[in-house]
């Protein structure tokens, strides 16, 4: 098969096969934490979480990167990639050892906020470079084949850690803070591996006339409003960024609402509500992995735009036609369908975004790529605040989602033709 020998293909490319390790180690670290944090938040016996409460973690952990997402872009352009790797995972280790330590000691919310927080915005340093680095070490005519492998390949690690920090929680012990620390460990291992990667191979590429450091931080706005004319020129990208932000908006508000489906619908015990999570995970992944294999030939096939309308299009059909029912079976399939949706996006818009925008401008077009996921998922997450019930049924909300979808898939297919 053509995918299976590009994949080969890819592996054979030292650069790549280092870059891959270190994302492998450094989402699967993500997936242990970000479920540690959701086992902690939600479904602890002491908390009655509502729909208001999870939206409020979300506004807590993600937007305060929406003020230092403009800072990393700039840094991103000019640090070593590999040192942020490296540095920002030992950093990440220590501070999740910090998380750890302030879920055993019951401290303040707000100082278990702050520690989970800076957690997450590392995370966003470190995810940034990856994708900024990828055509470093890949040829221009395989970027599609490696944004099927990496990325996703990285979002299977997530969620394959988010599956061992349940089981750990559920089956072996009933402790959050161990399963941090097990995050701890894999964040270690991540910023050993980036060892592997010689300094200067990741980039970036810097122009001759760039200001000195302290100037280009006292001039970030003056940096961000280049980096958005650099997209703003490139309407190709502009708009797939756009497609992705609004299906990033639809993720957020059912991630809510399934939650709240699992915390409370589905199961009367903590334990069910957990292991119904974690199948619904697994089920998300699978669709994951699905992206994976069938973008790289629908983009072929379609283009960028095309594949783009077919999964939201999709989505527009299939998502509220089977969540409808408020049942677990029927909604696992919509998860899988969400997970199929969105990575196989999440591919063609990184691909479109990688081969549009100079070498340059990457770091802070991909800083602004995160800032617009974080603030979309989080107002989704206030929405879906605002209009689910206790119990997470709402069939307003996914009339809301699937309007959107087709709204997404009709702008794409436009846009295909000219």
């Amino acid at each position: 098969m053509p995918v299976a020998r590009d994949l080969c293909a890819l592996l054979r490319l030292t650069g790549f096969r280092r870059l891959l390790a270190v994302r492998l180690l450094s989402q699967s670290a993500d997936g242990v934490y970000q479920i540690a944090l959701a086992t902690y938040v939600v479904f602890s016996p002491e908390e009655q979480t509502s729909p208001a409460a999870i939206a409020s973690a979300m506004a807590v952990l993600l937007l305060p990167y929406s003020l230092i997402g403009p800072f990393a872009g700039v840094l991103l352009d000019r640090w070593p990639r590999r040192q942020v790797f490296l540095y920002g995972n030992l950093l990440r280790a220590v501070m999740a050892s910090a998380t750890a330590l302030l879920v055993l000691t019951r401290a303040p919310d707000w100082l278990f906020y702050t520690s989970a927080l800076c957690v997450t915005a590392v995370n966003r340093f470190v995810l940034s470079g990856l994708s900024a680095a990828l055509p470093r070490v890949v040829d221009p005519g395989r970027l599609v084949i490696a944004n099927a492998l990496s990325p996703t390949a990285g979002t299977l690690a997530a969620t394959a850690g988010g599956g061992l920090a349940l089981a750990v929680r559920v089956l072996t012990v009933d402790s959050d803070a161990v399963v941090v620390l097990l995050g701890a460990v894999l964040y270690l291992c991540a910023a050993v591996a980036s060892l592997r990667i010689a300094r200067d191979v990741l980039g970036p590429e810097l122009v001759s006339d760039q200001p000195k450091l302290a100037a280009a931080l006292a001039s970030t706005v003056r940096g961000m409003v280049d980096g958005l004319r650099h997209l703003a020129e490139r309407p190709t990208a502009a708009r797939a960024l756009t497609a992705m932000t609004l299906l990033r908006f639809c993720y957020g508000a059912l991630t809510v609402m399934l939650l709240m489906l699992c915390r409370y619908a589905w199961s009367s015990r903590e334990s069910d509500g957990l292991a119904l999570l974690g199948i619904a995970v697994g089920v998300s992944g699978a669709g994951f992995f699905a992206a994976a294999v069938v973008t790289p030939w629908a983009v072929g096939r379609l283009g960028p735009y095309g594949w783009t309308a077919v999964c939201a299009g999709s989505a527009a059909v299939l998502v509220p036609a089977l969540g409808l029912p408020f049942a677990p079976v029927p909604t696992l399939v919509a998860a899988f369908i969400l997970g199929l949706a969105t990575q196989g996006t999440k591919i063609a818009t990184d691909t479109v975004v990688q081969s549009s925008v100079a070498d340059a401008f990457r770091g802070r077009i991909f800083s602004v790529y995160d800032v617009l996921f974080n603030v979309a998922f989080v107002g989704a997450a206030a929405v879906a605040a605002l209009i689910l019930p206790s119990d997470g049924r709402s069939v307003p909300l996914l009339g809301t989602v699937g309007v959107i979808y087709a709204t997404v898939a009709v702008f794409m297919a436009r846009f295909r033709r000219t």
